[in-house]
């Protein structure tokens, strides 16, 4: 244990770096022991595996207690090393476990468990390691004693137990060390086991741990949950999905400590909205580079280069110093002048206006995938990525109040809470609102709307008046589209985009919005 020696410490380092060795050195803490700890086997937190001293000591009434630790650390270690792997991979089980059984805490249950014979079974098959032997003589609950039937079904080990014939034949059938499968796999697993959780919830022992320990998420890093949620944010695509999933684990993960990317009220006793959040850990996913503002033409002109002279051309432009004081053609030299260049103010990436149109005829982000929210958020991610700040116009209609106006800021909570705001209503925006955001520097202007605004003509005359960079993205086709198209056919800073199928998004859009961000100079 932490803070002082324990008397099996020395035996425990000597197994330790047998198990690194066995498992090819797995980049962990070294392991600890607890006196405390009792119920369960081990516990995994920030990647640290902590062995219960009482349940040692009882395990090593049946067998040394090299090998009750070597057991224990072969188990721990392989839940890094195969299953679940990663905090992605781990969110993805619970939430096909929840699928079936509707229940946080049976989902937990089966998901435990599932991962428990995965990480077994492989270490059963691949090292040599005394599991079974320490399964044979653990004291055990109705569940464990099935799924130790299963054990011994697949491992053909005698592990002691009687009973659950069918149920253990049934979960034989399940490839557990396949992982492509893995969550059709934990579908099924999770079916065949729900009468037994049923069974415990009844008789209240659901939340007693099973014997080798909760696989809970203390065990990742914030940085390794960072990454979870996003690549979790893109395998579902569904912002309803990602949401159940989050919620259900929002204790957890507060409790691990994870704080994502611009936090999104996973501070202490802030509520997490998990909408925001799935939009931007999916808009992570894209990356999308922008083009740095570019060097300004000074308007003055300067000699660059020499050529020479012929009839016609200006004598001021003559360099007597190269021309040995003759005016001839062929010999005489003239100076060949280039503008010059200077950098502008803003050196780099311009900050960005997001325009987004949450009225009626658009999807309400909260209930399904919105691409024109998700499309807003790959270019407020992409102008923070690069040091910019953002600032946000989210309209309805504006006129009666239908809208959000954000500053600009580099606080991504209030930025994709303020993308994701939905309003639901007619569709008419106020210039002066977009106007009260513009700074001297000409920030860029991202727009994304279905252009069905009752007062486009006012958004077509200010966009012509702008010398702003602007990309306008349209979701769908009509005559509003058409009309604004025409309106800006001949404006070289204005790029439009078209999404025309939902199957477009977001690989279509964000690959001509990358177009664009390259194409401009």
């Amino acid at each position: 244990m932490q803070g002082k020696e324990n008397k099996y410490d020395p035996l425990l380092k000597e197994v330790w770096a047998k198990v690194r060795k066995k498992h090819f050195f797995p980049e962990l803490p070294d392991p600890t022991i607890s006196e405390s700890m009792d119920r369960v086997a081990l516990e995994i937190k920030s990647k640290q595996i902590t062995l219960s001293q009482p349940f040692m000591e009882e395990a090593a009434r049946h067998l040394p207690m090299e090998k009750v630790i070597e057991a224990l650390l072969d188990h721990g270690v392989t839940h890094y090393t195969f299953c679940p792997w990663d905090f992605h991979t781990h969110l993805t089980l619970y939430q096909e476990a929840k699928k079936v059984l509707k229940d946080k805490q049976m989902a937990q249950k089966s998901t435990d468990y599932f991962m428990d014979v995965v990480a077994d079974t492989h270490c059963f098959r691949e090292k040599d390691t005394p599991i079974s032997d320490l399964y044979r003589h653990v004291d055990r609950g109705i569940l464990d004693e099935a799924i130790h039937a299963l054990y011994q079904r697949i491992w053909g080990e005698d592990l002691n137990v009687r009973g659950h014939e069918e149920i253990s034949r049934r979960l034989s059938r399940i490839p557990y060390l396949d992982r492509k499968p893995w969550p059709e796999s934990i579908h099924r697993f999770s079916k065949i086991i729900q009468g037994l959780l049923e069974s415990e919830e009844k008789s209240g022992t659901l939340n007693q741990p099973n014997t080798m320990g909760q696989n809970d998420f203390g065990r990742y890093s914030s940085q390794e949950m960072d990454q979870g949620l996003k690549e979790f944010a893109m395998s579902t695509g569904d912002p309803g999905e990602f949401k159940e999933v989050v919620k259900d684990l929002e204790d957890e993960l507060k409790e691990a400590g994870y704080v994502s990317h611009g936090s999104m009220g996973l501070g202490p006793g802030s509520p997490l909205d998990a909408d925001a959040l799935f939009y931007m850990k999916l808009a992570e996913n894209y990356s999308l580079p922008i083009k740095k503002t570019p060097i300004e033409k000074s308007g003055s002109l300067y000699p660059f280069s020499h050529s020479p002279w012929e009839l016609g051309k200006p004598f001021r432009d003559i360099d007597p110093w190269t021309s040995f004081g003759k005016v001839m053609p062929g010999i005489t030299q003239i100076w060949e002048r280039r503008e010059g260049e200077t950098f502008g103010e803003e050196e780099g990436t311009p900050n960005c206006i997001v325009v987004i149109d949450s009225s009626g005829s658009m999807i309400n982000p909260r209930q399904h995938l919105s691409y024109a929210v998700l499309g807003a958020a790959c270019a407020s991610d992409a102008y923070l990525r690069n040091d910019a700040t953002v600032a946000v116009y989210n309209f309805s209609h504006a006129r009666s109040g239908d809208r959000q106006i954000l500053d600009f800021t580099r606080n991504r909570t209030k930025i994709y809470q303020t993308i994701c705001h939905y309003f639901g209503g007619g569709t008419k925006l106020d210039i002066k609102d977009i106007e009260s955001l513009q700074q001297p520097s000409r920030p860029d202007i991202f727009i994304i709307t279905d252009m069905q605004i009752t007062n486009l003509e006012d958004l077509i005359g200010y966009i012509n008046g702008l010398e702003n960079r602007v990309t306008a993205v349209h979701i769908g086709d009509n005559t509003h589209v058409r009309q604004f198209k025409r309106s800006m056919e001949l404006r070289k800073s204005i790029s439009i985009y078209s999404v025309q199928k939902k199957e477009d998004i977001p690989r279509i859009v964000l690959g001509k919005i990358r177009e664009y961000f390259r194409s401009v100079s």
